[in-house]
C-alpha cells in the first residue's frame, strides 16, 4: 500500500499496520515529543497501538518545539 507521511509517498508492505509500526519504520527516537495526524485528525497516544493505517492514508508528525522570546 502507498500511504503519505508528511506529504512524501512511502510504500508499506506489512499488513495490519499500526500508527505505532509507523513510528518505528520511520524511526522516531523520541515518540512522546510527537503528536500524530491521520487523515487530519489527532490520534491519541494510547491508541497508536491500535490504530491501522490504510492504503492512501496522510499521517502528519508533529513536533514540539521549545523556544521563545529572550
Amino acid at each position: 500500500m502507498i500511504i503519505y507521511v508528511n506529504g512524501e509517498p512511502q510504500e508499506i508492505k506489512q499488513q495490519p499496520f499500526t500508527v505505532a509500526d509507523l513510528l518505528v519504520l520511520n524511526q522516531v527516537e523520541m515518540p512522546e515529543m510527537v503528536s500524530v495526524q491521520l487523515n487530519g485528525e489527532f490520534v491519541k497516544r494510547e491508541d497508536y497501538q491500535t490504530i491501522q493505517i490504510n492504503d492512501g492514508d496522510e499521517i502528519d508528525f508533529l513536533y514540539f518545539m521549545g523556544g521563545g522570546a529572550r
